[in-house]
Formats: C-alpha cells, sequence, structure tokens
C-alpha cells in the first residue's frame, strides 16, 4: 500500500468533508493508499511542498508570489466558501464603507478574494473600510465581537453554517463570497519539484476524492450525516439547508478545474497582489484523467 502527508490549511467542510467522505467511505484503502492528515494551519510554504495539499488558494498565491511551481490535480469547488456577516442596518456590501470589519490576512486566500470582491463593491479594503484583521480559524470570537457591537461586520468561513448563525442572532448575511467570486478551490496540489503530480500515492488520493465528490454530490443523506460532523452546533435541518444551498450545488461531481473562471481568477488574484500573471489556468489546474 502506498502511503502519502495530505496537508490541509484551513478548517471547515470545504477543507475537510471530501477527505472525511473518502475515508468513512474506505475509499482510501480500496483505492491503495494510506492518508496521513497533517494540519500545515501555520506552516511555511516551504515546508508544505513536501506533502499533498488541500488548499489551492494558498497553493496559487505563493505560486504568484513565490514562484513554487504548484498544480492542482482535483478540485471541489469553483465557490469560495465565505460569507460577511453583518450587524443590523447593513444590507449590502457598499454599506460596509466607513464600518468595522472582521477579514483574514491580506496574503492569505480568503483574505485576498475578500479583497477583490470590496473592490467590485466599489469599496477601497485599504481606505473605505475599516478592516480588522485577524487569522484564519475559529471564528466564536468574531461572533462575540458583532454580538457586543464591537465589529459591524465579519468575513466567516463555514466551521458553521453561516445563515442559521445570523438567523439567530438577528443579523444579515450581506454577502457569499462564491456568488462574487469565483475560483477553481480547494481539492488536491502537490509541487512536482518533490512530489509528482503521477506519483502512484498521489493519483490514488486523488481517486478517492473524486469517488466522495459523486458520493457527496449523489447521496445527500449521507453526506449531511457527514457534514454534522463538522456542524456539530447546529440542528439536522440546518445543516442540511446548508449542504442543499451551498455544497450540492457548487461542489464539482467530476473534481475538473473550470479553467475560464480559473483564468478570470488568476488575474484578478496577481493585480490585487501587484505581482504578474506568469502562467495560465491550465498549467496550475490540470484537467487529465486520473491514471488507474
Amino acid at each position: 500500500m502506498h502511503t502519502i502527508d495530505l496537508v490541509y490549511v484551513g478548517r471547515g467542510p470545504h477543507e475537510e468533508l471530501v477527505t472525511y467522505t473518502a475515508d468513512q467511505q474506505d475509499h482510501y484503502a480500496e483505492e491503495g493508499v494510506h492518508v496521513a492528515l497533517r494540519d500545515g494551519s501555520v506552516w511555511d510554504p516551504e515546508r508544505l511542498r513536501r506533502g499533498a495539499v488541500i488548499g489551492l488558494g494558498r497553493t496559487l498565491l505563493s505560486r504568484l508570489v513565490g514562484g513554487i511551481p504548484w498544480v492542482a490535480l482535483n478540485v471541489n469547488t469553483q465557490r469560495p466558501q465565505f460569507w460577511v456577516l453583518a450587524r443590523p442596518g447593513l444590507n449590502s456590501l457598499a454599506d460596509l464603507a466607513g464600518r468595522r470589519l472582521a477579514v483574514h490576512p491580506p496574503h492569505t486566500g480568503p483574505g485576498c478574494f475578500i479583497r477583490v470582491v470590496l473592490r467590485q463593491a466599489g469599496l477601497d479594503p485599504d481606505r473605505d473600510v475599516r478592516t480588522e484583521v485577524r487569522s484564519p480559524g475559529d471564528y466564536g470570537m468574531d461572533l462575540r465581537r458583532l454580538r457586543a457591537g464591537e465589529i459591524d461586520a465579519a468575513v466567516v468561513g463555514d466551521t458553521m453554517a453561516p445563515e442559521a448563525v445570523a438567523a439567530a442572532n438577528g443579523w444579515s448575511v450581506l454577502a457569499f463570497v462564491g456568488d462574487h467570486f469565483r475560483i477553481p478551490t480547494v481539492g488536491v496540489a502537490v509541487d512536482p519539484t518533490h512530489v509528482h503530480p503521477d506519483d502512484p500515492a498521489v493519483q490514488a488520493v486523488v481517486r478517492a476524492h473524486r469517488r466522495a465528490l459523486q458520493v457527496i454530490r449523489n447521496d445527500p443523506d449521507t453526506a449531511v450525516r457527514y457534514l454534522r460532523a463538522f456542524l456539530s452546533g447546529h440542528t439536522e435541518e440546518e445543516v442540511r439547508a446548508h449542504y442543499e444551498k451551498f455544497i450540492a450545488p457548487y461542489f464539482t461531481a467530476d473534481g475538473q478545474a473550470d479553467l475560464a473562471a480559473g483564468a478570470e481568477a488568476i488575474t484578478a488574484v496577481a493585480a490585487e497582489l501587484g505581482v504578474p500573471a506568469t502562467f495560465a489556468a491550465a498549467d496550475f489546474y490540470r484537467t487529465a484523467p486520473t491514471t488507474p
């Protein structure tokens, strides 16, 4: 049996649900690979290069900025799974002008993506919004600060069901980032300098993840049961509503990237980072079928 380190760089179902499903369904074992799941949330890019990485946003940024030749072999979704929650009185992204917004750091995938979205709404994230940068992860402190009125809005990930949280607190969901900015994201990426894309262990992981995507798309009851492992603070009805609105319609069925969306996203991210886009979408997102 092959072995491989599989590294996640963020938390939440967008990163972990496919991996969890592949494990629970015995896809890894059936594909002949033993996966050691590693938490690389605070790893530097050099350390990440030694294994397969789930987070594609971070690898895309490090390829643009650092020249690491990452290749994405599998894509879970083209819609970044982040939301903007806001206190009463804010009804659109434009209403964030002059307001206090908790955001991810600009050099992270979600931090960069929300800056692109804010600019689309006519806001300069450095001048028009009072951004308060905090590290990605558990958004519990953001929720506490929203309740206390210390911030007006926060960009949160899917460690919760954002619409259910907003409804319970009388807040609004100003935006689902995936509605405003499309980029093939979360899946499996490797640096060919250290891990060849056609390595049998890598290909086994990709096959297992594509099988898991089929389960998520075609077996809602099983997918919701697994999703509840990540959204344990919610009712089954809330979890199912989140699945039906944000996962079922937006997770891929085959792990393939939309190269047109990828090309537009690379251009936008490079412009936000102030670096040239030196590679095409097809150079980063590999759409070839897996080897048997």
